[in-house]
Formats: structure tokens, C-alpha cells, sequence
């Protein structure tokens, strides 16, 4: 007889829609952004939710995971907010062919959660570049960090302070983002 299978619920990062923060009468940014899939490694470059209930330990969920892979979630989470925003209307991410004006890479650092005064806390950190795709030039650079305390240990409760985390990483990056195109 074949071991018994845990059950595993699967979770989207849950995501606000996020208005856009400039007034609509500013004028589109005209460039072709290419929104790079965030590079990852061990934990974070899989579906499983990352806790550290103890420093220098880190776990994950038992029966839960993320719908996809991570960095595919954070990237069409960050997609989903220029969207939102509107201000760089042409944008593409990295599973297509067209040639991009600019592309925005970026590196996930943390995504777990960890125990502070016995609650979890959502951590997320992503260190971004913005380089110009023909001269291969650094344009800038950022790390965005956003920290969320979760209402309770359940992982309903967990899951929903990375939305909020990630809603503000989001926004900040999405401004941040705009202002160094319209500087160019």
C-alpha cells in the first residue's frame, strides 16, 4: 500500500488593485520596458512558503505552496501594478520576443515569514536594476524591503500579510521605476 499523500492547499499572492499614484494627465512614459521573472535560489525558487519560526533556520508551510513557482508569481504581481499604474503602457515581460527599450531585472532576497514577539512577519526584499538594453548601461539600481505582521499564525492570516507586503513593494517600485524612465 503506497504512503498516505499530506494534502495541499495552494495559494495565490493575494494582490490590491493599486490606483495609479501621478495624476492621470501626465503624459505616458514612451518606453518599452521588459520586466525580467526575478531570479531566485533554493527556497525562494520554488512554491514552497518559507517560514523562520528561529533565526538561521528556515522551514516551510507543511500542505501549503504557492500556486507557481515564486518568482513567477512576483513577477506577474509586479506586472499586474504598471498595469494598474498606467504611466509605462508598453511593457512586456521576459517570455516574449520583442526587443525592449529597457529591461528591469531584479534579485529576490527574502520572501518568508518570521516570528517576532511570537507573530509572524511577512518579509519581503528585492534588489532591482533598470538597464538600458542596447549600451547593456546600469541606469539605476534600488533594494526594496517591506515587512507585514500577519493577524494570527494561520497561514490564511500568513499568506495574506505577503499581499500586503508585496502591494507596497509594488507601488514603491512602480514609482521608483517611473521616475528614473522619465529622468532618462
Amino acid at each position: 500500500m503506497p504512503p498516505e499523500r499530506t494534502p495541499v492547499t495552494l495559494y495565490e499572492l493575494p494582490a490590491g488593485s493599486l490606483a495609479p499614484s501621478a495624476p492621470q494627465t501626465v503624459a505616458p512614459i514612451d518606453t518599452l520596458l521588459r520586466l525580467a521573472t526575478p531570479e531566485a535560489s533554493g527556497l525562494l525558487d520554488g512554491a514552497r512558503i518559507v517560514v523562520m519560526p528561529r533565526p538561521h533556520q528556515p522551514q516551510t508551510y507543511r500542505g501549503a505552496r504557492w500556486a507557481d513557482a515564486l518568482p513567477r508569481l512576483i513577477r506577474d504581481r509586479l506586472l499586474d501594478a504598471f498595469h494598474d499604474d498606467g504611466r509605462i503602457p508598453r511593457l512586456i515581460h521576459d517570455d516574449g520576443a520583442l526587443s525592449a527599450d529597457v529591461a528591469l531585472h531584479s534579485d529576490l532576497r527574502t520572501f518568508r515569514s518570521e516570528y517576532r514577539d511570537d507573530v509572524p512577519e511577512a518579509i519581503v526584499r528585492l534588489d532591482v536594476r533598470l538597464i538600458e538594453v542596447r549600451s547593456q548601461r546600469l541606469l539605476a539600481s534600488h533594494r526594496f524591503v517591506q515587512r507585514q505582521r500577519a493577524s494570527s499564525e494561520a497561514i490564511d492570516d500568513v499568506v495574506g500579510a505577503f499581499g500586503l507586503a508585496m502591494d507596497r513593494l509594488s507601488r514603491e517600485l512602480v514609482d521608483w521605476t517611473a521616475t528614473a524612465l522619465d529622468k532618462r
